[in-house]
């Protein structure tokens, strides 16, 4: 498929599917007229991408883990393929991941205590419960 059919099915515009060729994360074939074709697999590659990218991943994260990916669900990365490298990369990125996840349940917990010291009632907004 071409780049403009590979961008109808994902929703990734064109510019991005580029970049990412740039960035080394896709590769796709080059016609005798120097046009992109991508196969089907392309389909998924740019969705896994795209979610790798949401979860924080940068390119080069990306660029060093995708080969082993099969799947939304499923890393293959044989051990003598993971290199210290993208080892610290990794560990790095699940360290900035964790640090947020503290802060965010920080803030979570001092708006709760909050909400249940200014409401008579004590609920939390909305009915729901405060978690801990």
């Amino acid at each position: 498929m071409k780049i403009g059919d590979l961008s109808g099915r994902t929703g990734v515009p064109t510019r991005l599917l580029r970049y990412y060729e740039e960035q080394g994360l896709l590769h796709p074939d080059r016609g005798e007229n120097g046009y992109r074709s991508y196969g089907a697999a392309a389909v998924r590659d740019v969705q896994q991408i795209r979610g790798l990218l949401d979860s924080g991943l940068t390119t080069e994260m990306i660029r060093a883990i995708l080969p082993y990916l099969s799947g939304p669900d499923e890393i293959i990365l044989p051990a003598e393929h993971l290199t210290p490298e993208t080892a610290a990369l990794l560990q790095g990125h699940i360290d900035r991941i964790q640090a947020r996840i503290d802060c965010l349940a920080r803030n979570r917990d001092r708006l709760s205590a909050y909400l249940a010291a200014v409401r008579p009632d004590g609920v939390a907004a909305s009915g729901s419960i405060p978690h801990r």
